[in-house]
């Protein structure tokens, strides 16, 4: 038996649709949301996703202003210019690309950042109302999204045992700490776990978040389990774009799984654009 497919694109589809209808509202207000993207330099990888973010914003009736730098700005000229963003006011959230270069301070960098406008969870603040469960920052987005696709098909997580594999702050920890909120028994799994295969085999849903592609096999995997496969990296030898889930293994024997493509990152991009709305919102008193 096949499991149910987890299609993030039916997900982001419908955030997308209730972004539109939001900034509608706000604009028969006056109020025009926006993002701000900070990026330095220019990598693949950082356009591919300003792209997709413009698109996607754009079309929910969400405004994007891109404050590029050079690969080599200096310290000053960078403080300089996140600052200037940070106290815009027409700009509501701000999507800073990291890594930085490592001749700039990624921690004062995240840290300048206001967490009402850090709407993909870099600050200590967005970071701490994550952990302490309270409405404090924002959540990174794709976090977020495997957490939208949960709710989105009706993943009942009370009660629920849950492993999550990584421990990174962009999603491991704090995709725990959100299942946790949500009332799910959480088992973190790492690099210096013994043994993950017996931990994640007893999960009712396993998150597998640790960026090694098609490391989720057969034995790690059992029957009715929901499988969120937040990893994408392409894989030269099938020429297409894999998870950390070796997907055409694992889908005959699981209950629902994400694909890769079509999944946690179809919804990335809708969810900034809900946290740029939520954000926008709130710094209006609405």
């Amino acid at each position: 038996m096949s499991a149910q497919v987890l299609s993030g694109k039916v997900v982001a589809q419908a955030i997308k649709d209730e972004c539109k209808a939001a900034a509608e509202e706000l604009r028969a207000k006056g109020i025009a949301p926006k993002l701000g993207i900070v990026r330095v330099g220019e990598k693949d990888s950082d356009l591919a996703y300003e792209r997709g973010a413009t698109k996607t914003l754009t079309a929910a009736g969400v405004d994007v202003e891109v404050f590029a730098m050079p690969a080599d700005v200096s310290q000053e000229d960078f403080d300089k210019k996140l600052q200037e963003v940070n106290d815009d006011p027409t700009v509501n959230g701000i999507l800073m690309f990291l890594p930085l270069p490592k001749h700039l301070d990624e921690k004062k960098a995240r840290n300048m950042l206001k967490p009402e406008k850090d709407i993909d969870g870099c600050t200590t603040g967005s970071q701490a109302g994550v952990y302490a469960g309270k409405d404090l920052g924002f959540p990174p987005c794709t976090a977020q999204a495997s957490m939208e696709i949960l709710k989105y098909y009706n993943i009942d997580l009370k009660g629920k045992k849950a492993a999550v594999i990584g421990r990174s702050l962009v999603i491991g920890r704090p995709v725990a700490m959100m299942l946790m909120n949500a009332n799910a028994t959480v088992t973190i799994c790492h690099t210096k776990t013994v043994d993950v295969p017996s931990i994640t085999r007893e999960a009712d849903v396993v998150i597998a978040a640790s960026g090694q592609m098609e490391s989720v096999t057969p034995e790690y995997l059992s029957e009715g389990q929901t499988v969120i496969d937040v990893g994408i990296s392409w894989n030269d030898a099938k020429g297409k774009l894999c998870g950390d889930v070796d997907y055409d293994k694992a889908e005959p024997i699981v209950g629902a799984i994400t694909p890769v493509p079509g999944g946690v990152g179809s919804v990335t991009t809708a969810v900034l654009c809900k946290h740029v709305i939520k954000a926008c919102k709130a710094q209006n008193g609405l």
